[in-house]
């Protein structure tokens, strides 16, 4: 494997890693983009990178530069990506999602498609197939309006996997999956089929990673280059195996209402169905219960559209799953790669 290759393929022209280095261009996704670049191949043996500080303070970590290409080789082996394969990036290069398409490309030899985060994707090239793709939910939304979908593989990240979105995935040859993933990790550790005949409910881990419960029954992540061997999340999981396992929730958003426990995870999938607008699942103090459940939805205040979704939530859930207040704000926080910010979304509630 080689680290530090004197060329990268973008957008099918070979170019001098040198001279990229030296260009200065006009947009500032494509600067982020040389500055990853830069940080690539400069002498440190480490590359620094955010935390996407959905449930806390955004911080910066190290991770060395060999972990993170055990990383992206693991995705080229799952993927079987072969010299010269398209992939597209559509990420920004700050997180360490959009890095490592780059260092994929590096290592793998790959034609990197490097295109605007935002982008629409209307003007991608057709003249062969893109084989490999990373995208967050609103990206998959304007891939899945295209009239005709040219990427064989799409990882999907970034936040849980609305269930319409994931019936609207069904209709697509795209071999489409949902990622398990920290920047702590150097993204995904384990891969979830989402559509055709092979779909999964688990997620399988990648090469030379397993899992276990750890503290409170949350997931524990073993894989070479970690310090002790593991990290501890504080996802609440089921496993099938050590290899294969489903995430249930957050262990720090349970909220114990009455005596019981719920995971808001859990009650946003079962309302996911014909939900009209975008919703969150909270929780407020309460003298009787200890807590008590509200939804929260993204829109005006609207008694007409407060009365169908009480009936959608009345359908849908059980008897001490109902929230006890429904209340509508402007926008629901989110992070840069569009996660419920459960920090900001606690301290809203609290307000």
């Amino acid at each position: 494997m080689e680290l530090f290759p004197s060329h990268i393929t973008i957008n099918g022209q070979s170019g001098n890693i040198k001279e990229l280095l030296q260009q200065k261009p006009n947009s500032e996704w494509e600067q982020r983009w040389v500055e990853f670049l830069k940080e690539w191949y400069n002498p440190n043996d480490y590359i620094e990178v955010q935390t996407s500080g959905s449930t806390g303070t955004p911080k910066t970590i190290t991770l060395k530069k060999d972990f993170v290409a055990s990383s992206a080789l693991r995705t080229i082996r799952f993927f079987n990506l072969q010299n010269g394969d398209r992939i597209l990036h559509c990420l920004p290069s700050r997180y360490i999602a959009g890095k490592l398409m780059t260092v994929r490309a590096l290592i793998g030899k790959l034609d990197l498609l490097l295109v605007e985060p935002a982008s629409d994707f209307t003007s991608l090239p057709t003249d062969k197939p893109i084989k490999f793709a990373a995208m967050v939910i609103n990206q998959v939304t304007k891939y899945l309006a295209l009239p005709e979908q040219n990427i064989e593989n799409l990882l999907i990240g970034g936040s849980a996997i609305p269930k319409p979105l994931e019936e609207q995935l069904q209709q697509i040859s795209t071999r489409c999956y949902s990622s398990y993933a920290m920047t702590e990790t150097a993204t995904h550790i384990a891969l979830r089929k989402l559509n055709g005949s092979d779909k999964t409910e688990c997620y399988q881990c990648l090469d030379d990673i397993s899992v276990e419960l750890g503290e409170r029954d949350c997931i524990r992540i073993l894989m070479p280059g970690l310090e002790n061997g593991f990290i501890q999340t504080n996802d609440l999981g089921k496993l099938k195996d050590s290899h294969h396992f489903k995430v249930l929730g957050r262990v720090d958003n349970v909220i114990i209402s009455g005596g019981i426990k719920f995971l808001p995870e859990q009650i946003e999938e079962k309302l996911a169905k014909d939900m009209p607008l975008p919703y969150a699942i909270g929780s407020v103090p309460d003298e009787k219960l200890g807590a008590k459940i509200i939804l929260i939805i993204e829109g005006k205040a609207d008694e007409n559209m407060k009365t169908s979704i009480e009936t959608h939530c009345s359908n849908l859930l059980s008897k001490y799953e109902q929230p006890k207040d429904i209340r509508f704000i402007e926008k629901l926080p989110r992070t840069e790669n569009g996660k419920i910010n459960q920090k900001e979304l606690k301290m809203i509630l609290k307000n």
